[in-house]
């Protein structure tokens, strides 16, 4: 029988001739692609996209300003989207106000109301020592003047459900299509009492209520100067709020 050969190898991952001479041999395995190039070139791609990004999230004012410092039919180009964008958000925004809610007319005014837009539900708590729930009441009002293309309602959790905890107050509901897309109960997953309108406008934008790119949200949004799957994120997300003991 064959006696294994035992052959010393020091470190298979560095270049030398010996290790050519094994790999060739398949004793050792092929060294993998350095991963340098590919982050290079990502990195490089990020800048591109920066820069050709630089005039998202500017309004039309301050595109003007930018007259002496930008090539006139680039800073056009993003005048026309503005104006596009404005014409677009005018003619949706049909709401801009927060609607009080009454329970016989809820299916009314937020289920079938939500087939045309989405609806934002905020139970309030029925006493006025819940900071989180005055909080939310006022940025509620922010946000409706601002996005008037969806409706944003209030109304009492004991009066909307018999026997809903005050705890779990504020609790919001999002509506679209005639059904509930999310829930958050309370504001622990936003921030809690330093819940900010930021922290909101990035609930509407990854509920689809508005867009990514949505000049409104941007210019609040900070900048990202790197592709995601090259940034790590040590922010960890909340359970799940369809929980059932939140209803309990």
């Amino acid at each position: 029988m064959d006696q294994r050969v035992h052959v010393p190898i020091d470190d298979p991952n560095a270049d030398t001739e010996w290790n050519d001479i094994l790999r060739k041999h398949g004793v050792i395995p092929e060294k993998p692609p350095s991963p340098t190039p590919i982050i290079e070139e990502a990195l490089q791609e990020a800048i591109k996209q920066a820069h050709e990004n630089r005039l998202e999230g500017k309004d039309l004012d301050e595109l003007d300003v930018l007259e002496d410092d930008e090539d006139e039919a680039f800073l056009e180009k993003y005048r026309k989207q503005r104006v596009a964008e404005l014409s677009t958000i005018t003619k949706a925004s049909i709401y801009n106000q927060v609607y009080p809610l009454q329970k016989p007319d809820y299916a009314r005014n937020v289920t079938e109301a939500s087939r045309k837009a989405y609806v934002f539900v905020h139970l309030t708590s029925s006493l006025g020592t819940n900071v989180e729930s005055q909080l939310l009441t006022d940025l509620w009002r922010d946000l409706a003047r601002k996005f008037g293309e969806i409706k944003f309602c209030e109304m009492r959790a004991d009066l909307c459900i018999e026997g809903y905890p005050e705890r779990n107050t504020p609790t919001i509901l999002i509506y679209r299509n005639g059904d509930i897309q999310k829930q958050l109960v309370t504001l622990r997953e936003l921030g809690g009492q330093s819940t900010t309108l930021e922290d909101l406008q990035r609930l509407l934008v990854d509920v689809g209520a508005v867009k990514d790119n949505d000049y409104r949200t941007s210019r609040s949004r900070p900048a990202e100067s790197a592709p995601k799957h090259l940034r790590s994120s040590t922010k960890t997300t909340a359970e799940d709020d369809d929980d059932d003991d939140d209803w309990d």
